[in-house]
């Protein structure tokens, strides 16, 4: 059996392991429980009722957190021309073309967003094995793969989070910070359950949200009645 620290054990003592809570108090609870100097994340572990073993059931998207992530994004476009002024403009951190993709694969990864115009995917997926394990590849399904490249480092900057289900059917996501005041992660939590709801694949029968958890970076889980967040979609 692992062992545990003193901080960790005295936050489970503030648990009823066996409760699901409500979700308005499973986020006041959660705040409670962070030990480290740091302003831990908050995340969110949601099992849901598809299988990931076929194609049409892997729940994969974006949503943009109303409250932000309360974390500093870097966002890196692959752009060239008037599109590369656009992402300046917007905030991006790094912009360039074939510089950048030679940068990388010389092993240099200190961005946590990279958003790609559409002609420029030809020299991006020369590198798709080094981005995609790191979840940094572009994507057209989450809007990174984009013409509109001012509104896509927006977007990155302003809180948007993207999430795919893992093996086991399960969406992880950080959704802001312990220093965030409950009803500010709440309404983050609402957002993106939303979202899921509706990326629903019609294939997937039977219960859809099975389990939902909340953790900080050091903390124990907390249950959240899943059923509570099923019932706000419930027609």
């Amino acid at each position: 059996m692992a062992m545990r620290g003193k901080k960790y054990s005295a936050a489970l003592e503030k648990l009823d392991r066996q409760k699901r809570y409500p979700v308005t108090e499973a986020f006041s609870l959660i705040r409670e429980l962070g030990s480290a100097r740091y302003d831990e994340t908050v995340e969110v572990a949601i099992n849901l009722g598809v299988n990931p073993k076929h194609a049409d059931q892997m729940v994969r998207g974006a949503c943009v957190l109303p409250n932000g992530t309360g974390k500093t994004v870097r966002v890196l476009v692959f752009a060239k021309g008037d599109k590369e002024a656009e992402a300046r403009e917007a905030g991006a951190d790094y912009v360039g073309a074939e510089d950048l993709v030679e940068k990388i694969q010389g092993g240099w990864f200190d961005f946590d967003v990279a958003v790609a115009t559409p002609n420029m995917m030809v020299q991006v997926g020369k590198i798709g094995r080094l981005l995609g394990p790191r979840g940094l590849m572009p994507n057209p399904k989450v809007g990174t793969v984009t013409f509109d490249v001012g509104a896509a480092v927006s977007a990155a900057k302003g809180g948007k989070i993207t999430f795919r289900t893992d093996k086991s059917g399960v969406i992880h996501a950080g959704i802001g910070k312990r220093s965030f005041e409950a009803d500010r992660l709440e309404e983050n939590f609402r957002a993106l359950t939303e979202t899921l709801s509706k990326l629903k694949p019609s294939t997937a029968k039977g219960t859809y949200f099975k389990a939902v958890t909340l953790s900080l970076t050091h903390s124990p889980g907390v249950r959240v009645d899943a059923n509570e967040v099923a019932n706000w979609f419930r027609a």
